[in-house]
């Protein structure tokens, strides 16, 4: 009996799409999370935190972009470190990746529903989460020729909204706003903050998750990530300051939906553009939410591939070349976590894991250029090594600070670790790990 061809994942992504899930997977940082670091640092402490945490990312992402188009496969941070230190650190970097990227969903889901609570009183928080956290499922399990179409129109609205947003509310800042308590918790508080800097830019690595799916991975996604990170620095910092001068900060300091509530400051409550900017707002989660989603679900799919996790979450569908059950994993997961209802504590979460997973990686790239200086490497980091330096030690302090002022979580991540771990050693001692899936990263 013939044995049917083994289904593979769509080559279609190009340098437009690339840029749109660079930026529409982090897009929800500028809407909803980061003002919690006000609440630990004040304005220009977390000011502070920002600018430490923007330098970190500019500095990874040209370094990762060396390992993205080097090792151009789904799994992303897990094949890099597989392919540089063995099986046991691609396990721990997947597995901190797939924390980031499972945890994040929930978080955004929440603010959304938050969004629509603020719109629609009568719609409840959960009832809203729970409901846009299916249909985006349901989006990626339609492949990703639609994901990326779909991810691109909602991150051109929603970085169109923030450009409104900081035209409209820019010139009602008063400096003297933004310096009421600036500095309240000193350099303490500016650590503090730091998980909520991160936020800002958390999740742009999930652009090395789609390689498989990129026409030419070698040119397009240095086009892609470098364009990005330009776009959502610029973003971050005007949607900062603008909404930080506009009022009193404190106020939007513990808030979901700050960035409406901010404009509702400049223009009032019942002005008609606070409410259309909250109802278009929301394409900024959604973009968010919706790759997201497709990264969790190419990161779940690469370690069951690999024999990580159970192989039958590495099945593609082959009528719409999207693997199916790590779709669904991924929103069982995630609706577990968003009925917490602890949006802080899922960012914190999140972004322990994208760090850990930012060490390994830059770890990693160093390891790689040592012992393997002759593989291809269509792009090289500029002022190495510098920038991998740089971007190793910042995350390395922003690792220790997260887990120095958030034991409770940090206890939760490495929980989990812990138990993967357990996990991964059953699956090694059974022989379930194929290693043949290793032979072809980055040849």
């Amino acid at each position: 009996m013939q044995q049917r061809a083994p289904v593979l994942l769509d080559k279609c992504l190009r340098p437009i799409h690339l840029w749109s899930i660079a930026v529409g997977l982090v897009i929800s940082g500028e809407y909803f999370g980061w003002s919690y670091g006000w609440n630990a640092a004040g304005t220009v402490g977390f000011l502070l935190s920002t600018t430490f945490v923007a330098i970190m990312y500019t500095t990874f992402v040209f370094s990762f972009t060396e390992l993205t188009t080097a090792i151009p496969n789904a799994g992303g941070p897990f094949a890099y470190a597989t392919k540089a230190m063995g099986p046991w650190a691609g396990f721990i970097a997947g597995y901190a990746a797939l924390i980031e990227f499972l945890f994040a969903p929930p978080a955004i889901a929440l603010a959304l529903g938050s969004y629509a609570h603020f719109i629609f009183p009568q719609i409840t928080v959960i009832q809203a989460s729970v409901s846009v956290f299916f249909v985006f499922s349901a989006i990626n399990l339609l492949g990703v020729k639609h994901t990326a179409r779909f991810e691109l129109i909602v991150t051109l609205i929603a970085v169109a909204e923030l450009v409104v947003f900081i035209g409209i509310v820019g010139p009602h800042f008063k400096l003297n706003n933004f310096l009421v308590d600036p500095y309240p918790a000193g350099v303490s508080g500016v650590f503090a903050a730091i998980p909520y800097a991160i936020w800002f830019f958390l999740a742009i690595e999930g652009v090395a998750m789609s390689a498989e799916e990129v026409r030419n991975p070698e040119k397009d996604i240095p086009k892609g990530y470098i364009s990005g990170i330009i776009t959502l620095v610029i973003l971050a910092f005007a949607v900062m300051l603008a909404s930080g001068g506009v009022g009193d900060w404190r106020s939007l300091s513990q808030m979901d939906y700050p960035v409406p509530e901010a404009m509702a400051m400049a223009l009032g409550h019942d002005h008609p553009l606070v409410k259309a900017l909250a109802g278009i707002g929301i394409f900024g989660l959604v973009a968010s939410l919706n790759g997201i989603i497709y990264s969790c679900s190419r990161q779940v799919f690469a370690l069951a591939r690999s024999g990580f996790l159970p192989k039958s979450l590495s099945q593609i569908n082959r009528r719409f070349k999207s693997p199916h059950w790590a779709i669904g994993t991924g929103w069982i997961v995630g609706v577990i976590s968003l009925l917490s209802g602890k949006t802080n504590e899922l960012i914190t979460l999140s972004a322990l894991g994208a760090v850990f997973m930012y060490v390994v990686s830059m770890i990693s790239l160093f390891v790689l250029r040592h012992q393997q200086p002759n593989l291809t490497r269509p792009f090289r980091v500029p002022f190495y090594p510098w920038f991998p330096g740089v971007a190793l030690s910042f995350s390395a302090v922003s690792l220790l600070a997260i887990i120095y002022y958030n034991p409770g979580t940090a206890l939760i991540f490495f929980t989990l670790l812990i138990v993967g771990s357990i996990y991964y050693g059953f699956r090694m001692r059974s022989g379930a790990i194929d290693f043949r899936s290793f032979e072809c990263v980055g040849e």
